[in-house]
């Protein structure tokens, strides 16, 4: 589950999950959905792998979605759908998805970058929460 809400000039990310498979997953669903504006349009027609290691769980949390954003604005692609499995501070996901098409795919928000402003990854007594803000 996840919710996008404003945050002055910029767009906050909220996301939980029970696990951190779960958390990370919907991350990057939450961040496809702010990249674009029909992601039910996405096809899972291709496949790749990203491997991240970090020196902390939110700075994977971090990587990760930054991971996805280089993947969208420099190589067009986006995710569909994907499994990623979290260890420790390491990250092992598979990406499906398709090369960004504008007769079939609309621009949501043009996000510039990812920010450490507001990061934050946590265990509750719901499995995992985590909160980011992307500069738009």
């Amino acid at each position: 589950m996840f919710e996008l809400f404003d945050h002055t000039a910029d767009l906050g990310i909220r996301v939980r999950g029970a696990s951190l498979n779960d958390l990370f997953r919907e991350a990057a669903t939450a961040l496809t959905q702010c990249l674009v504006g029909r992601p039910d349009a996405i096809q899972p027609l291709s496949e790749t792998s990203c491997e991240l290691e970090s020196p902390d769980l939110e700075y994977l949390f971090f990587d990760w979605l930054s991971e996805l954003l280089y993947r969208f604005d420099g190589e067009g692609f986006v995710v569909a759908d994907c499994d990623v499995n979290v260890t420790g501070t390491s990250l092992k996901a598979t990406l499906r998805g398709e090369a960004f098409d504008p007769s079939r795919h609309e621009y949501s928000h043009e996000v510039k970058a990812i920010t450490y402003h507001g990061l934050r990854v946590e265990r509750d007594e719901d499995g995992w929460q985590a909160e980011v803000i992307v500069d738009i």
